[in-house]
């Protein structure tokens, strides 16, 4: 018998990231964990058993439709590879299953406008799994803003990098045309976070990128225009020291978040100062952001309310993404009516081949 008070999960997919989701989703107050797929043998069993031993009952599937076609799921988490999202997103949504997408949601502007109104014509809710924005301390950095302690936003800087484990080197093995490299996995939460502090969409980007063999950007680093003098500077990379921060400079002070994009157990720092003289670093309660997510997204489904972070949200982020690429490409400024339409034009990424060859939207 269902349990009206949760909602009841499939994962679509055995990727590393379940090390940090699954204990989400079956753990969090108002979910269940009904099962789990994957095509590779024996993995969605392995993850399972890892990830979270204690669960009961979890179907294991060898077939990722075999999932979305179970009557028992409600919602699909999917942590497939960065070109597969939109497709199974798609595929999800057609089958009434309402959708939390691992960033980035889709590669192109296109394919999220095909998302959103799949989900209208459907009437589910679908997220992209921008986890840190469920982390208290980014709200406790909003109400220093709010306050007037550091006057009005002039500019942001945010920062992530580190060194890449041979392990995870398959993030390289993908061109950035079809999802690889650090704008999608890394850059997306860089480029994101800096949005958070401006009232506005921006006029111009410019960026620069070193590339691997494969095509994969390995670092870049580029510069935000918001107008009215109002800039943000973003940097990430898989081959420098670990930060994961972010500064705001106002008109009479500034905030750093030192750790953004941290691990539930980590305790968030947050230091600030004025032209006043006033100074601090505070210490907040550690938080598990992708518990936080997960319970949000879930009440939103539940209550029949409206996510946090819009699909708007996510095809503005889109376009900032992929007008950095295009910047990076062509080795100028890109702005104006090109910042918001510019998409891949060199050819079809694998991303948009496979919506194509699933279905038309």
């Amino acid at each position: 018998m269902n349990d009206k008070s949760k909602l009841r999960w499939g994962i679509l997919g055995a990727a590393r990231i379940n090390e940090r989701l699954m204990p989400a989703i079956a753990g969090a107050s108002n979910t269940e964990l009904v099962a789990i797929a994957s095509r590779r043998p024996n993995a969605a069993a392995q993850t399972l058993e890892k990830y979270a031993p204690d669960q009961q009952n979890v179907r294991i599937y060898s077939d990722r439709e075999a999932l979305l076609n179970d009557p028992n799921i409600d919602a699909v988490y999917i942590p497939l590879a960065n070109y597969e999202h939109a497709e199974w997103a798609l595929r999800a949504i057609k089958l009434g299953k309402h959708v939390l997408c691992e960033k980035p949601m889709a590669l192109s502007v296109a394919a999220i406008e095909s998302i959103f109104i799949a989900a209208q014509e459907h009437n589910v809710a679908v997220m992209e799994g921008f986890m840190y924005r469920f982390h208290p301390q980014h709200a406790h950095v909003q109400a220093l803003i709010q306050s007037g302690l550091i006057g009005e936003v002039r500019s942001v800087r945010s920062s992530f990098s580190f060194m890449m484990r041979p392990e995870r080197m398959y993030r390289l093995t993908e061109s950035v045309e079809n999802g690889g490299g650090a704008m999608w996995d890394i850059g997306c939460y860089a480029i994101h976070c800096t949005r958070l502090f401006f009232n506005q969409e921006p006029v111009a980007i410019t960026a620069l990128a070193k590339h691997v063999a494969s095509g994969a950007d390995i670092i870049s680093s580029g510069i935000i225009d918001f107008g009215d003098g109002k800039f943000a500077h973003f940097d990430f990379s898989f081959e420098r020291a670990r930060r994961c921060e972010y500064e705001i400079i106002g008109t009479k002070g500034g905030i750093k978040c030192h750790n953004v994009w941290a691990m539930p157990t980590d305790t968030p720092i947050i230091s600030w100062w004025s032209d006043d003289g006033q100074h601090a670093e505070e210490q907040l309660p550690p938080a598990n952001h992708f518990l936080l997510e997960v319970e949000h997204f879930s009440q939103c489904v539940l209550e029949g309310k409206a996510p946090l972070l819009s699909l708007e949200d996510a095809k503005n982020n889109c376009q900032l993404i992929v007008a950095a690429l295009q910047s990076v490409k062509e080795q100028q400024v890109v702005k104006g009516n090109a910042l918001k339409m510019w998409t891949f034009k060199r050819k079809r990424s694998r991303e948009v081949q496979n919506i194509t060859d699933a279905d038309s939207y």
